[in-house]
């Protein structure tokens, strides 16, 4: 009974292994990641217009558009943001662009390095 209850043991380790073998590899990929929390990104550009400003941000691999109220921000700013609502093929007619996927949002914050 001893012998069952290790055979079945060490099959049930070996199985829970096998169904996560990236978690050996995690620390060589700890910096792609710790990919930032889905309301913040990295200011990849930015254009301003009348009362909005157009960010584009990075998180990780992905990278989007948001809309704030007139913020200032620079290229390599870290911030976090408060979503709206998301817009998709929308149309700014100020600068005469369609955004894919366009995030609204009510406020931004640059996040100052700890």
């Amino acid at each position: 009974m001893k012998l069952l209850r290790m055979i079945l043991a060490t099959a049930l380790v070996t199985f829970l292994a096998s169904l996560n073998p990236l978690v050996a590899h995690a620390d060589n990929h700890s910096a792609n990641a710790a990919a930032l929390p889905s309301n913040e990104g990295i200011v990849v550009s930015s254009m301003d217009t009348t009362g909005y400003t157009y960010i584009e941000l990075s998180n990780g691999a992905k990278k989007f558009w948001i809309a704030a109220p007139a913020t200032k921000v620079k290229n390599g700013d870290h911030i976090r943001f408060v979503e709206n609502m998301t817009m998709h093929n929308f149309t700014s007619k100020t600068l005469n662009r369609t955004f894919d996927k366009l995030i609204f949002v009510t406020s931004t914050q640059v996040k100052v390095a700890q």
